[in-house]
């Protein structure tokens, strides 16, 4: 193993409580939906891709008003976190700080381009990661976004780590181990390693 690629919302933090109050903001200016978003809302979508959000939080309405609706409130949460910053998973910062003296440290998430950006640079976490990706940018699926990270930077046995499903695909489909984080968002049932807290990793590699 040469090195790690992580998931980031549900594997490195939770931003739900702050993200939630951004897009309830957006939400809150179109009377054809009538219920604000809920944290277990939040939850049920993450990993997955705008359009997959769109239709899942706003089925009342055409395909257009979803997007509308998302690139609101991706262009707003940024700025919410920019500000506040999200609750990192226990130990997160001294186990990134050991890993990135072994190993490459990247980002790949499904994300509109400046969460991960903001993610660094609130909680100051710049200097442990070599590169990161996400569809805001590329336009392309969490799999490819892999594939892309590990063409650039020359990986030749990375592991993925994420919490969901979702995670498990990409990284079935870049043709690298998986690693599960139980303790995120989404249940998993198959996969390569498991970890319950972030600071197993240091146990597992």
């Amino acid at each position: 193993m040469d090195s790690i690629i992580f998931d980031l919302d549900g594997t490195l933090w939770d931003s739900t409580d702050v993200v939630l109050m951004a897009w309830n903001e957006v939400v809150e200016g179109y009377q054809e939906i009538e219920n604000p978003i809920t944290k277990e809302d939040l939850k049920s979508i993450m990993g997955l891709q705008v359009k997959e959000i769109g239709r899942k939080l706003f089925p009342s309405v055409g395909e257009d008003v979803q997007q509308e609706i998302l690139k609101k409130c991706c262009e707003i949460e940024c700025g919410y976190i920019e500000k506040q910053g999200g609750i990192l998973y226990d130990h997160l910062e001294a186990v990134l700080r050991v890993l990135s003296q072994k190993y490459k440290l990247f980002i790949v998430s499904n994300c509109q381009c400046g969460y991960i950006e903001v993610f660094l640079k609130y909680h100051k976490l710049e200097n442990y990661f070599t590169d990161f990706e996400n569809p805001g940018r590329t336009g392309l699926s969490k799999g490819e976004n892999i594939k892309l990270i590990m063409d650039r930077n020359n990986l030749k046995k990375p592991v993925y780590v994420g919490d969901t499903e979702g995670d498990r695909k990409a990284a079935i489909h870049a043709g690298i181990p998986f690693v599960y984080a139980r303790y995120g968002f989404g249940e998993v049932i198959e996969f390569d390693h498991v970890i319950d807290r972030f600071d197993d990793l240091l146990k597992l590699f």
